[in-house]
């Protein structure tokens, strides 16, 4: 039988999906009960990009459950040298336990997961973020609770945070508004798999290019970076192209008032989002980041030792 892994969260049904956000809880309440549960696993830690979040929970999460985590880097792995992804996947499935991969290109995890052995988490790709959205639907159970029939509204670039958002939230009974400028929208192919998931859930999903008519009655208001990594000299265009995006108290006035901010970071204060927002009483951007180490632990819990849902 195959292993799991976790390439996007359409990998999981909405059971799995919560079976996870609950264990996510339990472990951030209880951790010392799940304090050896990967004594003697590794877990190689594969980044083409670089980052702060990911990598940090990631190692922090599997010595906090008795395990290790084993960073490596393209300098690191014979894949900079011109290896195979083929050859790299079938060589750490006999030394690991576990791969977690970063990348540029998608299609590097999907074959990590088709040629390994073992499971595969995706840390992030161009196309998805499935660790991110994991985090963020936690957090957002632990302000509202049941999230059904619940507003999530995004607003800036339609990218590979918001690819996995729409994804995850009609499986959770949320419907989302996103709203980017014209030519920034999402990718086609995954707003289509989120509206596939949103007519069996009975949820919305909605694509605009009006920020206050996304925010409308939502219970969150999510941004992100309006350049991605990898988009560096693409910049100045954008700032230029997004101009009416940012996320400011004036845009949060169309939320509910018990709404809250989402922010995966890095942010940069006065582009996607205002300061007053970012450190004001609605953001939850800190309490987000912290849970990429709970939500995490939670999957490899589940991945690596077996841990029930």
């Amino acid at each position: 039988m195959r292993v799991r892994s976790l390439i996007s969260v359409a990998d999981l049904t909405p059971e799995e999906l919560r079976g996870l956000l609950a264990l996510a809880s339990r472990v951030k309440s209880e951790p010392e009960r799940y304090r050896s549960r990967l004594s003697g696993k590794s877990l190689g830690l594969i980044f083409e990009k670089s980052s702060t979040r990911t990598r940090v929970s990631f190692e922090v999460g599997m010595f906090q459950l008795g395990g290790q985590g084993l960073f490596l880097s393209n300098r690191d792995l014979q894949l900079g040298r011109g290896e195979t992804i083929s050859d790299t996947a079938q060589v750490l499935s006999r030394y690991v336990d576990g791969i977690m991969a970063r990348t540029f290109a998608h299609q590097t995890v999907v074959d990590l997961a088709r040629y390994g052995t073992i499971p595969v988490i995706n840390g992030l790709t161009d196309d998805l973020h499935p660790c991110q959205a994991l985090a963020d639907f936690f957090t957002l159970t632990e302000v509202f609770g049941d999230l059904m029939g619940r507003k999530l509204a995004y607003v800036g670039d339609g990218n590979n945070v918001v690819h996995s958002l729409m994804i995850t939230a009609p499986m959770l009974g949320m419907d989302i508004a996103v709203a980017t400028p014209e030519g920034y929208e999402p990718n086609p192919v995954y707003v289509e798999k989120a509206r596939s998931g949103a007519v069996e859930a009975g949820t919305k999903i909605e694509l605009m290019n009006d920020p206050a008519a996304a925010v409308d009655g939502a219970s969150a208001v999510y941004t992100d970076v309006w350049a991605s990594m990898g988009q560096e000299e693409e910049a100045a265009l954008r700032l230029e192209a997004f101009k009416g995006y940012r996320v400011d108290a004036s845009l949060m006035s169309k939320a509910l008032p018990e709404a809250v901010f989402l922010h995966c970071l890095p942010c940069h204060r006065g582009e996607e989002v205002s300061a007053e927002v970012a450190d004001g009483p609605q953001s939850r951007i800190f309490d987000e980041a912290e849970n990429r180490l709970h939500a995490q632990k939670a999957l490899l819990l589940w991945l690596l030792a077996g841990e029930s849902l």
